[in-house]
């Protein structure tokens, strides 16, 4: 498993929103400014599934990248079976200042650990950043 996390400055309740409604999926997630989010289901309950559509701005690559919510526990966890049969979990944890979200996720086999460890980062960084300047 490869563990990231980071720390916002939100309550839980707001991290929860972002994380898991579609308009702020969008905007947040992928891992550079060259890529986007232009589609984004979720039907976020034990048994519902999602799908997030992550495209090259150049139009050069696009992938869908989705799966099942196996446990959804509100404003605590959400553990996924993904479509290529890994497991990716999400905590939730109320801190002092704000909220720390904590993903682990079994790695795939075409990339290097460490780039896939970066480009997750990448995004809960953006994801961190996001829900900082929507929260208000």
């Amino acid at each position: 498993m490869i563990t990231i996390e980071t720390e916002i400055a939100a309550p839980v309740e707001t991290v929860w929103a972002m994380w898991s409604e579609p308009q702020h999926i969008q905007g947040w997630n992928f891992a550079g400014d060259d890529w986007h989010c232009p589609n984004s289901v979720v039907d976020l309950r034990n048994g519902g599934r999602f799908t997030s559509t992550m495209a090259a701005r150049d139009g050069s690559f696009v992938f869908d990248f989705g799966g099942v919510y196996e446990r959804v526990e509100q404003y605590v966890a959400i553990d996924v079976l993904l479509d290529d049969g890994r497991r990716w979990t999400t905590q939730f944890e109320v801190t002092a200042s704000g909220t720390k979200v904590i993903e682990s996720f079994e790695p795939e086999n075409q990339n290097p650990e460490d780039m896939q460890r970066m480009g997750w980062q990448m995004i809960l960084g953006r994801f961190k950043a996001y829900v900082e300047a929507h929260k208000g």
